[in-house]
């Protein structure tokens, strides 16, 4: 009997991919929570049943946790209109999480920046 042919090991990235941009169209254009200000996704998970998404995002002004409880409060509208645009068996649940890896990078940027700086007084000397 003849196996049926498996979809790939890329299928939860594209899926996940696919996500993120019908996700990020819906937060501009739909969301109307005033909590919910000017959101940037950056990378979804979704588990390999499809069941569950978490979402990374980051802030360009604003309150992280007052936007992720609002993006929270907001999941099932989001989810389905989600339902609405994909096509697959199962939507994930949503779960929006706050990404610091900005934060964290710009903080980085100025050790090093610090770091060079110092070095190159030390040189002088």
């Amino acid at each position: 009997m003849p196996r049926k042919a498996s979809s790939g090991p890329n299928r939860g990235f594209r899926v996940a991919d696919q996500i993120q941009r019908d996700l990020s169209e819906l937060i501009a254009r739909e969301l109307k929570d005033p909590r919910v200000g000017l959101v940037t996704l950056n990378s979804v998970e979704v588990t390999p049943d499809y069941a569950h998404a978490k979402v990374f995002f980051s802030l360009l002004t604003g309150d992280p946790d007052e936007t992720t409880e609002g993006l929270n409060a907001a999941a099932g509208y989001l989810r389905n209109g989600l339902f609405k645009r994909l096509h697959i068996h199962t939507v994930p649940t949503l779960h929006f999480v706050f990404d610091r890896t900005t934060e964290r990078a710009a903080d980085m940027n100025a050790l090093i920046a610090r770091a060079v700086a110092s070095r190159s007084k030390e040189n002088e000397i």
